[in-house]
């Protein structure tokens, strides 16, 4: 190629460059429309200790799935937590004994789970929390967005609730006969 080539293409290469690096900064893990809905800084143990503040609310908060239970028309998927990056990307705490070692639950209506979800590693979770708890510590939250990431790039995807994200189901009171109130 020659010089004047090269300085005639020059001008598209670096709108390339310019668009690529808007787009690379302009995706996150987790769509704006959530992170504009959900409640700043919220952490599974500041969720435990105030349930009521957080009622209704959306949250964020990553994790591993442990264990799964059907009941009625729902899935329930038990989580370990997974504390979030600026990224939005679950991580192993600090400290595995600390605050946010904890567990949550989250539950998902049968007829809208995520094909892969059984091959995640470790997922990000939106969620409005429904103001009942498992146990003391478990707090229960209505899936709307869930990123997951498996253990290979084919089992990563994403899964977004079809329906109205203002509407909070509700929960079943004697679910293996452990949950303490519910949804006023």
């Amino acid at each position: 190629m020659t010089p004047s080539t090269l300085l005639k293409r020059w001008p598209s290469h670096i709108a390339l460059i310019i668009s690529l690096t808007v787009v690379l900064v302009g995706c996150s893990n987790v769509p704006r429309k959530y992170l504009r809905m959900a409640e700043p800084g919220v952490t599974l143990s500041e969720l435990i200790a105030h349930p009521d503040t957080y009622r209704g609310k959306v949250v964020l908060l990553g994790g591993t799935i442990i264990e799964e239970e059907e009941s009625g028309p729902y899935l329930w998927l038990y989580v370990k937590n997974r504390p979030l990056d600026q990224d939005y990307m679950p991580h192993r705490p600090a400290d595995m004994d600390g605050d946010e070692a904890g567990f949550y639950w989250v539950m998902i209506p049968k007829q809208q789970t995520p094909r892969s979800y059984r091959h995640w590693a470790r997922m990000t979770v939106v969620g409005q929390v429904t103001g009942s708890q498992r146990s003391a510590t478990e707090p229960v939250l209505a899936l709307l967005y869930v990123r997951g990431w498996g253990t290979n790039q084919a089992h990563n995807s994403v899964w977004e609730k079809s329906s109205d994200p203002n509407y909070v189901p509700s929960v079943p009171a004697g679910l293996g006969g452990e949950f303490k109130g519910g949804p006023q």
